[in-house]
């Protein structure tokens, strides 16, 4: 397997969306088997990410939904355009197949061939399977289908997952296992913790480990202590096997990163507030620790005055 390692730029975007560009052979093999064995892998996928945008200005993008259009090479006839959504919201939605039906007429239109619609439905609602799109009229008919995957169904194929060698398994098992820890966050530091064990243990190489990572911390969020214990029990694993391919470099750049954020934040909404403060007001608020500029975020809701937040940065 060979993937492109994520960059900081592309960890903004959506997850899902990036890890569907790195390995799409493998997510179409996984999820479509009879489509990726009709595609010449040997032409690299082309994602026509400017042509989606003028064909479809009003999709939504981030965490609910990540719509990747992309040409890729039959090994007959000729290139096929592929519409691969996937719906990554909680709940179902109304209009869901209407969208997918005039997703489809704008991209014949645009390209004047039809394109072959496929959805990746994550949602946790085992009855909400959206397949087809029709409408009857006097003497007009449709009935358009498109292809699905419910997510939800691997649940019950555990095994078959465990066995996979496929990047997806490990894509789908994180899935699973997000939306089954919810509200016990301990037994997600347990399956998070597995989970990057397995990596290391199927044999994957370090591009492969540290892309899945990504995604896998990406989607199961820890409460910062738990996080912590989880960082804790990687290194001590890491040094077992010699393999220290997620390194505490990486951690402290993490945290660093999750700390300038927040004095980049603090500091617009003080400017705001309270426009340029005293040199000595700036030194101290420089020196805060993470968990104390997350406080003093909160506390600048009930601070009117620059006394005020220096009585505040006292008590400290």
């Amino acid at each position: 397997m060979t993937a492109t390692a994520i960059s900081p730029k592309d960890e903004q975007d959506s997850p899902w969306k990036q890890i569907l560009r790195q390995y799409l052979p493998e997510a179409m093999a996984f999820f479509f088997p009879t489509i990726a064995d009709a595609i010449d892998w040997s032409v690299p996928p082309v994602f026509l990410d400017k042509e989606f945008r003028q064909i479809a200005p009003d999709a939504k993008t981030g965490r609910r939904f990540a719509d990747q259009l992309v040409q890729l090479q039959r090994k007959r006839g000729k290139p096929l355009i592929l519409l691969l959504h996937i719906e990554i919201q909680a709940s179902p939605e109304a209009g869901f197949a209407e969208r997918m039906f005039v997703y489809a007429l704008r991209i014949f239109d645009y390209f004047r061939q039809p394109a072959t619609s496929l959805a990746i439905l994550c949602d946790a609602n085992p009855r909400w399977r959206p397949s087809q799109y029709t409408f009857s009229q006097p003497e007009t008919d449709l009935v358009f289908r498109f292809g699905t995957v419910k997510l939800l169904d691997y649940k019950t194929r555990w095994a078959d997952l465990e066995a996979s060698t496929n990047p997806f398994a490990c894509v789908v098992m994180a899935h699973l296992k997000m939306q089954e820890t919810k509200q016990d966050k301990a037994a997600r530091k347990v399956w998070k913790l597995w989970l990057i064990r397995r990596l290391y243990e199927s044999g994957y190489n370090q591009d492969d480990v540290v892309n899945l990572f990504h995604f896998i911390d990406w989607l199961l969020k820890l409460p910062e202590a738990l996080e912590d214990e989880f960082w804790q029990d990687l290194q001590t694993y890491e040094a077992e096997r010699t393999m220290p391919y997620i390194t505490s470099v990486e951690r402290i750049g993490r945290r660093i990163g999750r700390e300038e954020g927040h004095r980049s934040l603090v500091a617009l909404l003080l400017s705001e507030k309270f426009g340029d403060l005293p040199e000595s007001t700036q030194g101290q608020i420089t020196a805060l620790s993470l968990e104390q500029l997350e406080a003093l975020a909160i506390a600048l809701l009930k601070l009117p005055s620059i006394d005020d937040l220096n009585q505040w940065l006292q008590t400290l």
